[in-house]
Protein backbone atom coordinates (compact mmCIF):
# COMPACT_ATOMS: atom_id res chain seq x y z
CA UNK A 1 0.00 0.00 0.00
CA UNK A 2 1.53 3.43 -0.53
CA UNK A 3 1.86 6.50 1.82
CA UNK A 4 -0.73 8.36 -0.19
CA UNK A 5 -3.49 5.34 -0.34
CA UNK A 6 -2.91 4.93 3.39
CA UNK A 7 -3.54 8.70 4.36
CA UNK A 8 -6.51 8.30 2.39
CA UNK A 9 -7.90 5.33 3.95
CA UNK A 10 -7.27 7.13 7.75
CA UNK A 11 -8.82 10.32 6.62
CA UNK A 12 -11.67 8.49 5.31
CA UNK A 13 -12.47 6.15 8.63
CA UNK A 14 -11.73 9.21 10.48
CA UNK A 15 -14.61 10.46 8.81
CA UNK A 16 -16.96 7.98 9.43
CA UNK A 17 -16.41 8.23 12.88
CA UNK A 18 -17.04 11.36 12.88
CA UNK A 19 -20.46 10.55 11.34
CA UNK A 20 -19.43 12.58 7.94
CA UNK A 21 -20.95 11.60 4.70
CA UNK A 22 -18.74 10.99 2.46
CA UNK A 23 -19.93 10.63 -1.72
CA UNK A 24 -18.63 7.00 -3.46
CA UNK A 25 -18.04 7.50 -7.24
CA UNK A 26 -17.80 3.81 -7.28
CA UNK A 27 -21.35 3.45 -6.61
CA UNK A 28 -23.29 1.34 -8.66
CA UNK A 29 -25.49 2.57 -10.97
CA UNK A 30 -29.29 1.82 -10.06
CA UNK A 31 -30.63 -0.90 -13.15
CA UNK A 32 -33.05 0.63 -15.62
CA UNK A 33 -36.35 0.10 -14.98
CA UNK A 34 -37.66 -2.88 -17.27
CA UNK A 35 -39.79 -1.60 -19.88
CA UNK A 36 -43.25 -1.40 -19.07
CA UNK A 37 -45.68 -4.01 -21.01
CA UNK A 38 -47.86 -2.58 -23.57
CA UNK A 39 -51.56 -1.54 -23.11
CA UNK A 40 -54.82 -2.13 -24.41
CA UNK A 41 -55.85 1.54 -26.21
CA UNK A 42 -59.62 2.16 -26.79
CA UNK A 43 -61.48 4.96 -28.52
CA UNK A 44 -64.98 5.38 -28.66
CA UNK A 45 -67.91 7.62 -29.85
CA UNK A 46 -70.01 6.26 -26.85
CA UNK A 47 -69.35 7.93 -23.64
CA UNK A 48 -67.71 5.19 -21.16
CA UNK A 49 -67.50 2.44 -23.53
CA UNK A 50 -63.76 2.71 -24.00
CA UNK A 51 -62.58 3.35 -20.61
CA UNK A 52 -64.37 0.30 -19.76
CA UNK A 53 -63.43 -1.93 -22.55
CA UNK A 54 -59.21 -0.70 -21.44
CA UNK A 55 -60.36 -2.01 -18.10
CA UNK A 56 -61.96 -5.16 -18.80
CA UNK A 57 -59.80 -6.57 -21.46
CA UNK A 58 -56.55 -5.10 -18.86
CA UNK A 59 -58.37 -7.72 -16.38
CA UNK A 60 -58.87 -10.23 -18.54
CA UNK A 61 -55.30 -10.51 -19.67
CA UNK A 62 -53.98 -10.33 -16.04
CA UNK A 63 -51.75 -12.96 -15.02
CA UNK A 64 -51.74 -14.54 -18.68
CA UNK A 65 -48.62 -15.62 -19.81
CA UNK A 66 -47.22 -15.07 -23.87
CA UNK A 67 -47.67 -12.38 -26.15
CA UNK A 68 -51.15 -11.44 -26.64
CA UNK A 69 -52.09 -9.01 -29.41
CA UNK A 70 -56.14 -7.70 -29.83
CA UNK A 71 -58.24 -5.82 -31.88
CA UNK A 72 -61.70 -4.26 -32.21
CA UNK A 73 -63.58 -2.29 -34.35
CA UNK A 74 -66.98 -1.48 -33.89
CA UNK A 75 -68.78 0.35 -36.87
CA UNK A 76 -71.80 1.45 -34.52
CA UNK A 77 -70.44 3.36 -32.01
CA UNK A 78 -67.03 4.31 -33.94
CA UNK A 79 -64.76 1.97 -31.32
CA UNK A 80 -61.67 0.70 -31.44
CA UNK A 81 -58.82 -1.41 -29.25
CA UNK A 82 -55.57 -1.99 -29.97
CA UNK A 83 -52.89 -4.33 -28.45
CA UNK A 84 -49.81 -4.85 -29.70
CA UNK A 85 -51.29 -3.94 -33.41
CA UNK A 86 -47.99 -4.51 -35.82
CA UNK A 87 -46.67 -7.59 -33.72
CA UNK A 88 -46.16 -10.70 -35.95
CA UNK A 89 -47.07 -13.91 -35.45
CA UNK A 90 -47.27 -17.17 -37.83
CA UNK A 91 -50.58 -17.40 -39.06
CA UNK A 92 -51.55 -21.50 -38.79
CA UNK A 93 -55.26 -21.50 -40.19
CA UNK A 94 -56.30 -17.88 -39.33
CA UNK A 95 -54.32 -17.64 -43.49
CA UNK A 96 -57.18 -19.48 -44.81
CA UNK A 97 -59.20 -16.51 -44.93
CA UNK A 98 -56.95 -14.56 -47.01
CA UNK A 99 -56.38 -17.68 -49.25
CA UNK A 100 -60.39 -17.36 -49.99
CA UNK A 101 -60.29 -13.69 -50.83
CA UNK A 102 -57.76 -13.60 -52.66
CA UNK A 103 -59.18 -16.47 -54.64
CA UNK A 104 -62.52 -14.03 -55.13
CA UNK A 105 -60.49 -10.94 -55.62
CA UNK A 106 -58.08 -12.56 -58.46
CA UNK A 107 -61.64 -14.09 -59.83
CA UNK A 108 -63.10 -10.43 -60.14
CA UNK A 109 -60.52 -9.38 -61.77
CA UNK A 110 -61.02 -11.96 -64.52
CA UNK A 111 -65.02 -11.41 -64.68
CA UNK A 112 -65.55 -15.05 -63.90
CA UNK A 113 -67.30 -16.74 -61.18
CA UNK A 114 -65.61 -20.13 -59.50
CA UNK A 115 -65.54 -23.12 -60.56
CA UNK A 116 -67.50 -26.11 -58.93
CA UNK A 117 -64.34 -27.13 -57.65
CA UNK A 118 -63.07 -23.87 -56.46
CA UNK A 119 -66.18 -23.54 -54.47
CA UNK A 120 -65.57 -27.49 -53.01
CA UNK A 121 -62.18 -26.78 -52.14
CA UNK A 122 -63.15 -22.84 -50.38
CA UNK A 123 -65.95 -24.83 -48.65
CA UNK A 124 -63.78 -27.61 -47.27
CA UNK A 125 -61.07 -24.66 -46.13
CA UNK A 126 -63.03 -22.18 -44.22
CA UNK A 127 -65.75 -25.25 -42.77
CA UNK A 128 -63.28 -27.85 -41.67
CA UNK A 129 -60.19 -25.99 -41.88
CA UNK A 130 -58.93 -28.55 -44.37
CA UNK A 131 -55.29 -28.27 -45.16
CA UNK A 132 -54.93 -30.10 -48.46
CA UNK A 133 -57.77 -27.87 -49.94
CA UNK A 134 -55.90 -25.13 -48.72
CA UNK A 135 -52.71 -26.66 -50.23
CA UNK A 136 -54.06 -26.70 -53.35
CA UNK A 137 -55.50 -22.88 -53.47
CA UNK A 138 -52.19 -21.69 -52.15
CA UNK A 139 -50.26 -23.49 -55.33
CA UNK A 140 -53.12 -22.54 -58.07
CA UNK A 141 -52.76 -19.00 -56.97
CA UNK A 142 -49.11 -18.81 -56.26
CA UNK A 143 -47.26 -15.99 -54.29
CA UNK A 144 -47.78 -13.45 -57.07
CA UNK A 145 -51.79 -13.20 -56.91
CA UNK A 146 -51.57 -13.53 -53.21
CA UNK A 147 -48.98 -10.52 -52.85
CA UNK A 148 -51.06 -8.79 -55.11
CA UNK A 149 -54.58 -9.35 -52.94
CA UNK A 150 -52.12 -8.17 -49.83
CA UNK A 151 -51.00 -5.09 -51.47
CA UNK A 152 -54.27 -4.42 -52.62
CA UNK A 153 -55.95 -5.01 -49.55
CA UNK A 154 -53.45 -2.62 -47.80
CA UNK A 155 -51.98 -5.17 -45.19
CA UNK A 156 -48.73 -4.43 -45.56
CA UNK A 157 -47.45 -6.16 -43.11
CA UNK A 158 -48.58 -9.57 -43.77
CA UNK A 159 -45.89 -11.83 -45.51
CA UNK A 160 -46.73 -14.68 -47.30
CA UNK A 161 -45.30 -18.58 -46.14
CA UNK A 162 -42.22 -19.47 -48.15
CA UNK A 163 -41.87 -22.99 -49.68
CA UNK A 164 -45.25 -23.48 -50.11
CA UNK A 165 -45.88 -23.59 -45.88
CA UNK A 166 -48.74 -20.91 -46.24
CA UNK A 167 -49.31 -21.75 -42.11
CA UNK A 168 -46.45 -20.00 -41.27
CA UNK A 169 -47.68 -16.72 -43.29
CA UNK A 170 -46.94 -13.52 -41.21
CA UNK A 171 -50.04 -12.05 -39.88
CA UNK A 172 -50.48 -8.66 -37.62
CA UNK A 173 -53.61 -7.87 -35.94
CA UNK A 174 -53.44 -4.69 -37.62
CA UNK A 175 -54.06 -6.50 -40.83
CA UNK A 176 -56.39 -8.83 -39.78
CA UNK A 177 -58.32 -5.84 -38.70
CA UNK A 178 -57.88 -4.70 -42.09
CA UNK A 179 -59.18 -7.66 -43.87
CA UNK A 180 -62.35 -7.87 -41.45
CA UNK A 181 -63.26 -4.31 -42.39
CA UNK A 182 -63.23 -5.25 -46.00
CA UNK A 183 -65.50 -8.24 -45.72
CA UNK A 184 -67.79 -6.61 -43.97
CA UNK A 185 -68.73 -3.70 -45.76
CA UNK A 186 -68.81 -2.35 -49.37
CA UNK A 187 -65.31 -1.81 -50.92
CA UNK A 188 -63.55 -1.84 -54.56
CA UNK A 189 -61.24 -4.87 -53.52
CA UNK A 190 -64.20 -7.55 -52.81
CA UNK A 191 -67.50 -7.90 -54.66
CA UNK A 192 -70.64 -7.55 -52.60
CA UNK A 193 -71.32 -11.03 -53.76
CA UNK A 194 -67.43 -11.91 -52.39
CA UNK A 195 -68.22 -10.73 -49.18
CA UNK A 196 -71.37 -12.60 -48.61
CA UNK A 197 -70.11 -15.78 -49.96
CA UNK A 198 -67.05 -15.25 -46.90
CA UNK A 199 -69.30 -14.21 -44.10
CA UNK A 200 -71.59 -17.34 -45.18
CA UNK A 201 -68.55 -19.70 -44.88
CA UNK A 202 -67.30 -17.97 -41.89
CA UNK A 203 -70.65 -18.80 -40.54
CA UNK A 204 -70.86 -22.17 -41.16
CA UNK A 205 -67.56 -23.09 -39.89
CA UNK A 206 -68.05 -27.14 -37.85
CA UNK A 207 -68.94 -26.62 -34.25
CA UNK A 208 -65.54 -28.01 -32.40
CA UNK A 209 -63.91 -25.15 -34.48
CA UNK A 210 -66.31 -22.76 -33.13
CA UNK A 211 -64.09 -21.44 -30.41
CA UNK A 212 -62.42 -18.57 -29.86
CA UNK A 213 -64.20 -14.87 -30.31
CA UNK A 214 -67.04 -15.86 -30.46
CA UNK A 215 -67.20 -16.54 -26.94
CA UNK A 216 -69.78 -14.53 -24.89
CA UNK A 217 -71.62 -13.01 -27.78
CA UNK A 218 -75.06 -12.46 -27.21
CA UNK A 219 -77.67 -14.62 -29.57
CA UNK A 220 -78.93 -11.49 -30.67
CA UNK A 221 -75.73 -11.18 -32.68
CA UNK A 222 -74.73 -13.48 -35.94
CA UNK A 223 -71.11 -14.82 -35.83
CA UNK A 224 -68.53 -15.61 -38.14
CA UNK A 225 -64.98 -17.07 -37.16
CA UNK A 226 -62.20 -18.65 -38.50
CA UNK A 227 -59.51 -20.08 -35.69
CA UNK A 228 -56.23 -21.60 -35.83
CA UNK A 229 -53.43 -23.14 -33.74
CA UNK A 230 -50.03 -24.35 -34.11
CA UNK A 231 -47.25 -25.62 -31.59
CA UNK A 232 -43.10 -24.93 -32.54
CA UNK A 233 -40.37 -25.42 -30.53
CA UNK A 234 -40.12 -21.17 -30.55
CA UNK A 235 -42.93 -19.60 -29.07
CA UNK A 236 -45.18 -22.84 -27.72
CA UNK A 237 -48.42 -22.86 -28.60
CA UNK A 238 -49.25 -20.30 -31.26
CA UNK A 239 -53.48 -19.64 -30.67
CA UNK A 240 -55.59 -17.45 -33.42
CA UNK A 241 -59.29 -16.47 -33.50
CA UNK A 242 -60.84 -13.80 -35.97
CA UNK A 243 -64.64 -13.02 -36.03
CA UNK A 244 -67.24 -10.37 -37.31
CA UNK A 245 -70.15 -10.10 -35.46
CA UNK A 246 -73.20 -8.16 -36.25
CA UNK A 247 -76.82 -7.21 -34.25
CA UNK A 248 -78.49 -5.97 -31.64
CA UNK A 249 -77.46 -2.05 -32.81
CA UNK A 250 -73.60 -3.20 -33.65
CA UNK A 251 -71.37 -4.27 -36.70
CA UNK A 252 -68.19 -5.35 -34.62
CA UNK A 253 -64.76 -7.46 -35.34
CA UNK A 254 -62.37 -8.76 -33.00
CA UNK A 255 -59.21 -10.04 -33.65
CA UNK A 256 -56.96 -12.08 -31.45
CA UNK A 257 -53.55 -13.31 -31.85
CA UNK A 258 -51.19 -15.07 -29.10
CA UNK A 259 -48.01 -17.10 -29.18
CA UNK A 260 -46.03 -18.38 -26.26
CA UNK A 261 -48.69 -20.57 -24.79
CA UNK A 262 -47.50 -23.58 -23.09
CA UNK A 263 -50.51 -25.31 -24.48
CA UNK A 264 -53.38 -25.26 -26.68
CA UNK A 265 -56.35 -25.12 -24.29
CA UNK A 266 -54.45 -22.09 -22.38
CA UNK A 267 -54.59 -19.99 -25.68
CA UNK A 268 -58.16 -20.52 -26.39
CA UNK A 269 -58.87 -19.64 -23.13
CA UNK A 270 -57.23 -16.62 -23.16
CA UNK A 271 -59.15 -15.53 -26.27
CA UNK A 272 -62.16 -16.30 -24.63
CA UNK A 273 -61.37 -14.11 -21.89
CA UNK A 274 -60.55 -11.37 -24.45
CA UNK A 275 -63.60 -12.38 -25.85
CA UNK A 276 -66.21 -12.74 -23.39
CA UNK A 277 -65.21 -8.76 -21.71
CA UNK A 278 -65.58 -7.44 -25.52
CA UNK A 279 -69.25 -8.52 -26.28
CA UNK A 280 -70.55 -8.35 -22.19
CA UNK A 281 -69.48 -4.76 -22.81
CA UNK A 282 -70.16 -3.55 -26.26
CA UNK A 283 -73.84 -5.48 -25.98
CA UNK A 284 -74.87 -5.83 -22.47
CA UNK A 285 -77.81 -7.87 -21.23
CA UNK A 286 -80.51 -5.86 -21.09
CA UNK A 287 -83.45 -8.82 -20.88
CA UNK A 288 -83.65 -11.95 -20.44
CA UNK A 289 -84.43 -12.16 -24.26
CA UNK A 290 -80.85 -11.23 -24.75
CA UNK A 291 -79.05 -12.82 -21.55
CA UNK A 292 -78.21 -15.76 -23.46
CA UNK A 293 -74.22 -15.82 -24.61
CA UNK A 294 -72.30 -18.24 -27.19
CA UNK A 295 -70.84 -20.82 -25.39
CA UNK A 296 -68.07 -22.63 -27.56
CA UNK A 297 -67.16 -25.79 -27.58
CA UNK A 298 -65.35 -27.69 -24.21
CA UNK A 299 -63.11 -29.99 -26.52
CA UNK A 300 -61.97 -27.10 -29.44
CA UNK A 301 -60.28 -28.85 -32.58
CA UNK A 302 -58.32 -27.25 -35.29
CA UNK A 303 -56.38 -28.26 -37.95
CA UNK A 304 -52.69 -28.75 -37.46
CA UNK A 305 -50.79 -26.97 -40.57
CA UNK A 306 -48.06 -28.35 -41.95
CA UNK A 307 -44.90 -26.53 -41.35
CA UNK A 308 -41.09 -27.09 -41.62
CA UNK A 309 -39.72 -30.17 -38.75
CA UNK A 310 -37.36 -27.50 -37.24
CA UNK A 311 -37.90 -23.96 -35.52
Amino acid sequence: MTHRTSRRARVLAGALGAGLLIPCVAAATPAAAAPAAPQVTCTSNQAGLATKLQRDITAALRNRTGTIAVGLYDRSTNTTCTLRGSTAFDSASVVKVTVLATLLWDAKKHNRYLTQRESDLSKAMITKSDNNATSTLWRQLGLTKIKGFLAAAGMTQTKPGADGYWGLTQITVRDEQKLLKLITAKNTVLSDNSRAYILKLMGQVISSQRWGTPAGAPSTVSVHVKNGWLPRATHGWRVHSIGTFKGAGHDYMISVLTHGNPDMTYGVNTIQGVAKAIHKDLVPVTSTASAQRYVPTSEPKEAFVPVPTRG
